[in-house]
């Protein structure tokens, strides 16, 4: 008998335990929304189409987990377990760099390559940084390297490194992603730029 009630406290024990555990953290999920320009009117920069491939990125920056380095250790990166991206960044930065060049009216018809199409010109791009920086000051990073080639020369019209980093309103991730949008905006409005005045 005496058995028995100390193995029902102790089943009593266990399981008041396992209803104080803490809960398991939510998984949060993000988008990268880049603020389109009004559509612009007029005749565009290049005739033909413009097919632009799934960016390239490092093992850590091309998968969901959101990234972050330290302030002054940058040279290191770390992933958050419960902070995704919605889709790779990878497909994400395209898709968002499709719709922007739409609007800017930069070729007759932006692409990407499940269109499946024999385009005048190729634009490839490669995300050094998209992170969020961790100290004092919060801020997020985003750099890209972007080039448009002519696919019939093969010659290179436009590439260069765009790199802003802009102040977070606070600590959280939400932030962080809200100032990747308004970096990722301006790299884009940069490089529409620098096609303008080619």
């Amino acid at each position: 008998m005496k058995n028995i009630l100390q193995s029902m406290a102790l089943a009593s024990v266990i399981l008041l335990s396992a209803c104080a555990q803490p809960s398991v953290p939510k998984d949060h999920y993000y988008r990268l929304q880049v603020e389109t320009p009004e559509r612009v009117k007029g005749d565009t920069l290049f005739s033909g189409t413009i097919e632009i491939e799934r960016f390239v990125a490092d093992g850590l920056t091309a998968s969901r987990p959101i990234v972050y380095s330290d302030v002054g250790n940058d040279h290191q990166l770390l992933e958050y377990h419960y902070h995704f991206w919605t889709q790779p960044p990878v497909v994400m930065l395209r898709d968002q760099l499709i719709d922007y060049l739409r609007a800017e009216n930069v070729a007759d018809m932006v692409v990407s390559p499940e269109m499946r199409t024999s385009p005048e010109y190729r634009l490839t791009a490669k995300i050094k940084r998209l992170e969020k920086v961790v100290g004092e000051n919060p801020s997020a990073i985003v750099e890209l390297e972007l080039g448009l080639q002519n696919e019939k020369s093969a010659k290179i019209v436009h590439l260069a490194n765009y790199r802003v980093e802009v102040g977070a309103n606070s600590h959280t991730v939400s932030d962080a992603v809200i100032a990747m949008n308004k970096a990722l905006t301006q790299i884009y409005s940069r490089f529409v730029a620098s096609l303008r005045k080619m």
